[in-house]
């Protein structure tokens, strides 16, 4: 069903990720250099995988290990980007004491949260399917 919990913290994930891609178009190091911006085009399609695949599970919602299989996917590519990140924001030079890289650098995180909340509601629908054909 489309209205379940699942799908509201995918939507979520979809969410953040989008405003990822919209309102954190450029990554900037704490002394005004560019880290990461939308000339790099593996970085933004790791972004619209993650905003596909989230978009194609919530349509999956009759086939729920469809769309446990795509929300781990999911989470795949969210941790390569969130490891792109890392790299990038890790191999700059000038470090300051206080580190400035954004929020951008955590959204894949918070995205992670939601699609792991995503897939343990999924397995709870599931079991509770098994459950009840059990008991026919």
């Amino acid at each position: 069903m489309i209205q379940r919990i699942q799908t509201v913290y995918l939507v979520i994930s979809i969410l953040l990720m989008g405003a990822l891609f919209m309102w954190f178009p450029v990554i900037l190091g704490t002394d005004g250099s560019v880290i990461i911006e939308r000339s790099e085009p593996w970085v933004f399609g790791l972004i619209f995988v993650s905003i596909l695949l989230g978009i194609i599970s919530i349509l999956s919602f009759k086939k729920r290990q469809t769309q446990f299989v795509l929300n781990r996917l999911n989470i795949i590519s969210n941790f390569v980007l969130l490891g792109v990140f890392v790299y990038r924001s890790l191999t700059l030079s000038g470090e300051t004491l206080v580190s400035e890289k954004g929020i951008g650098v955590l959204i894949p995180i918070i995205s992670i949260v939601f699609l792991v909340l995503a897939n343990k509601a999924i397995k709870r629908d599931e079991d509770l399917v098994k459950s009840v054909d059990r008991l026919r």
